[in-house]
């Protein structure tokens, strides 16, 4: 078996995965990448984990090198395992293992196709999110379902929270998926496609809070976003994260007539904000360049008063 991975999300499907009867012949990852202020070159989780358990690692910049295959076929897994890879795989690699290529990806498929399953569910809301393991085809997150699971969002989760129950959750329903195919008892169902919906990578427009939506829209904004890369509005002409926020129950016409992202009121504990026909508390704050802090400390350092406003400024 082969398995090919990038980030924390998979660790817990490989750590299973290497303490089961099935041998791991080599482990696939990104290639390191410069990143932070520094521009520092770092490996990714997966590699990390593969040369602390001494596991053959290769990192090719393109799946389609012919390099990459030639490895592939020197090594003829019977079967690939991809988790939060971040490529697609060309055909030749898909027709390789004799018992295919299969994928864990984290939603409920067919809802949320794509890179952003996670946070594109909290972000909009969803009362339930799942993750699915399916075969591998040339169409992203579209082949046969072979198990899959639901799992609740409740209305406090954040994205993290979900990455993190997933994460757990996906590896324990791959080796499953994994030992059933090994003993060939798999029945495989085809996904819905007129029911399919899809999450895109985020970019930077989905991280700006627009103060004109509404409290729900911008709560679920916020935990989607949480821990990173983090919903963001401007004070003053800077940057402002909001890493937590709270939805009032008596939401209807609390802010009045006041302009969306006006500071309605000063607590010991949170900051109240007017958002679109309503209002939104603020709970934990990161002000750029400084460390996470909670609302009663940035009102009380930036000297926050009613009246004031979040964004305003172009974003």
């Amino acid at each position: 078996m082969v398995f090919m991975g990038t980030p924390e999300f998979a660790l817990p499907s490989l750590d299973l995965l290497n303490l089961s009867l099935h041998s791991l012949a080599a482990v696939v990852t990104s290639p390191d990448r410069h990143a932070g202020r520094g521009r520092r070159m770092l490996a990714s989780p997966v590699k990390k984990w593969a040369v602390k358990n001494e596991v053959d690692l290769c990192q090719p910049e393109k799946t389609g090198e012919s390099t990459f295959y030639s490895l592939l076929e020197q090594i003829a897994p019977d079967l690939i395992v991809t988790v939060a890879y971040g490529k697609l795989l060309p055909g030749r690699i898909l027709s390789l293992p004799p018992l295919g290529c299969i994928n864990l990806h984290a939603s409920y498929l067919p809802a949320y196709r794509g890179a952003a399953p996670i946070q594109r569910a909290v972000m909009e809301g969803a009362g339930f999110s799942g993750v699915s393991v399916i075969e591998m085809t040339a169409e992203l997150d579209a082949g046969d379902i072979i198990m899959q699971e639901k799992e609740t969002i409740s209305p406090y989760d954040t994205a993290g929270m979900l990455h993190d129950r997933l994460a757990v959750r996906g590896a324990s329903l791959l080796e499953k998926a994994v030992r059933a195919i090994a003993e060939g008892r798999v029945i495989k169902q085809p996904q819905d496609h007129a029911r399919a919906s899809y999450a895109p990578p985020l970019t930077k427009k989905d991280e700006v809070i627009d103060w004109n939506r509404s409290p729900l829209e911008l709560y679920n904004q916020i935990r989607g976003l949480n821990p990173k890369p983090g919903a963001h509005t401007l004070f003053k002409g800077r940057r402002l994260k909001v890493l937590r926020a709270a939805f009032p129950d008596e939401n209807k016409a609390a802010a009045g007539k006041l302009q969306p992202g006006t500071v309605i009121a000063v607590g010991e504990k949170s900051l109240t904000v007017a958002a679109g026909a309503g209002m939104l508390t603020l709970i934990d704050l990161q002000p750029a360049g400084k460390k996470p802090m909670n609302a009663a400390s940035f009102c009380c350092g930036y000297r926050i008063e009613p009246g004031d406003r979040l964004g305003g400024e172009q974003e």
